[in-house]
């Protein structure tokens, strides 16, 4: 069920990086995004798939992780993603993809899921470090990277507290807490 999904599908920041995810598998998950919507049916997001440890060496220094956890500086080695998704903007085929890049990175994130998986978003990205690091053309504007693995750490969803507060947090168990604001409070009228 897609509500069942959509639970499952957190930000998960610490991997089980022995367990390998396979470029077929990878190739799979960028034909749900494929498929997705996209406005005007344009169509200008392009992927560049990682899961070869050298490679996914080379992407990790220019992520940065879970900026609301200040003395936390990643994963360590042992829980970094298996994989990495990069998702381009193609400048020459047009530059509305706004919509698009969080579209297919939902796309993604879901089909990962389900194949008991989990991934982390990334937009704070130290793009032209990254650009250099895998060549990448300057026709492709650097949107988004998708870490991708076998989770190593429990994430729980909370209820925003009277303070309003939707800053997430590690217990001292490294339990990763996140606060959701409650249905009635995110309908209007």
């Amino acid at each position: 069920m897609l509500r069942d999904l959509i639970l499952k599908n957190r930000s998960y920041r610490r991997f089980n990086e022995e367990v390998d995810i396979k470029l077929d598998a990878l190739r799979e998950l960028v034909d749900l995004a494929r498929l997705s919507a996209s406005a005007k049916n344009v169509q200008p997001l392009k992927y560049m798939l990682s899961c070869d440890r050298h490679k996914n060496s080379l992407i990790f220094p220019h992520l940065v992780w879970a900026r609301f956890l200040t003395n936390w500086p990643g994963p360590s080695e042992g829980e970094r993603p298996s994989a990495y998704v990069i998702i381009l903007g193609d400048t020459e085929i047009g530059r509305f993809w706004d919509y698009d890049a969080g579209i297919a990175a939902q796309s993604i994130l879901l089909g990962a899921t389900e194949k008991g998986l989990g991934g982390c978003m990334i937009a704070n990205i130290g793009r032209e470090g990254l650009r250099k690091a895998l060549n990448i053309p300057a026709r492709y504007e650097l949107l988004l990277v998708l870490a991708l693995g076998k989770p190593k750490e429990k994430v729980v969803l909370e209820t925003v507290g009277a303070s309003g507060d939707t800053k997430y947090w590690r217990d001292s168990e490294g339990v990763h807490h996140v606060p959701k604001r409650p249905l009635d409070e995110t309908i209007i009228g």
